[in-house]
């Protein structure tokens, strides 16, 4: 498995390299941003990215990965600003490692983000199969297509992360159940996902965002999330 490493500290970099290469990892390395967006094109099969480059912020550099790339992205960040961290999921990171950290659990990070972006999930079937085909699943306004992964919206399609996607597959796939915030990220992460629960939250916000309505994913307060279809039980729906 290939990695890039975009770091600038060399103090960091070097035992990283070294420690991902006893577990069998090959790793490229770039010290500034504007090198690791470079160092992309060469296909790596997950990104490592410090938020604290010297050219420019680690959050500029996800945000253009992600517009041109699904490839995973694991934040390495020394900054202390939840807010910071909840922003780069936002904007496609996949997962985010606190410094300082231990090689094996970095390790386990990348595993478990290979997993679940390799597309090794299951979900409960779509409420509207078609016979022999996996087609499209409507919800009002909403069209979840799981064989091409695209979204549409009115006819618009939605442009959704990897995880933005999985999730509202999730919760579609029985709307209107209350799933429990566990039950979410033991199947749309991973059982043994090591990250804060605010990736959750911080995940519903955006896909809110991007439906424009944020009815779509209702808050059992206290329980979870479930997926609902603005007005079609008469009711508003409590975005919590």
């Amino acid at each position: 498995m290939r990695l890039l490493l975009i770091e600038d500290d060399d103090r960091i970099a070097g035992p990283l390299t070294e420690g991902l290469g006893r577990y069998g990892f090959t790793v490229d390395h770039a010290r500034t941003g504007a090198a690791g967006l470079a160092g992309t094109e060469g296909a790596p099969d997950l990104v490592l990215l410090d938020l604290g480059l010297p050219d420019m912020d680690g959050l500029d550099v996800c945000r253009s990965l992600r517009a041109r790339s699904a490839v995973p992205i694991i934040m390495i960040t020394a900054r202390g600003e939840e807010a910071d961290r909840i922003v780069g999921l936002e904007l496609g990171a996949d997962d985010y490692l606190a410094k300082p950290f231990g090689v094996r659990e970095l390790v386990a990070r990348i595993r478990a983000v290979t997993r679940r972006t390799s597309g090794e999930l299951t979900y409960p079937a779509p409420a509207r199969p078609a016979a022999g085909v996996p087609g499209p699943q409507v919800l009002g306004a909403l069209e979840i297509n799981r064989r091409t992964r695209q979204v549409h919206l009115r006819g618009e399609e939605v442009a959704l992360t990897p995880r933005e996607f999985d999730l509202l597959v999730f919760l579609a796939g029985d709307p209107g159940t209350v799933h429990s915030r566990q039950q979410i990220m033991d199947t749309v992460w991973d059982p043994h996902f090591f990250g804060p629960t605010k990736t959750l939250d911080a995940h519903v916000a955006a896909l809110r965002r991007k439906l424009g309505d944020p009815a779509w994913i209702t808050t059992a307060r206290g329980v979870g999330f479930r997926l609902t279809v603005p007005g079609a039980d008469g009711e508003p729906g409590a975005a919590g």
